[in-house]
């Protein structure tokens, strides 16, 4: 169960997060589009589970690995843009979200 606090700090995140990767993700990602679906942060809101979709499919492994890899660069950024909402930017985890993938699937099997 999330808290009204967690819905925003969640939201927030997404949206900030989403508007820096639209702005400086292409160079990171090789020209993928990433999205940020869904941001779950944890009660103590200390860390920050954040599940991106990257279209095409192909390559997202690398395109995650490259955008985790620079987790700190990012943490940083938000703080910069957050300091005045936040006192405290969570750790950023990231993850990739294969719901689109399995919904593909899903309707494949139908199908057949």
């Amino acid at each position: 169960m999330t808290t009204t606090r967690q819905n925003k700090v969640s939201r927030l995140l997404q949206k900030e997060l989403g508007d820096y990767l639209q702005r400086t993700g292409s160079g990171l990602t090789g020209g993928k589009m990433v999205t940020v679906t869904v941001v779950r942060i944890s009660p103590d809101l200390g860390v920050a589970k954040i599940y991106l979709s990257i279209f095409p499919g192909d390559g997202a492994e690398e395109a995650l690995q490259a955008i985790s890899g620079k987790a700190g660069l990012f943490r940083k950024e938000m703080g910069n843009r957050l300091r005045n909402q936040l006192r405290h930017i969570p750790e950023l985890a990231f993850f990739l979200d294969d719901s689109l993938d399995y919904i593909d699937r899903i309707e494949n099997l139908l199908n057949e």
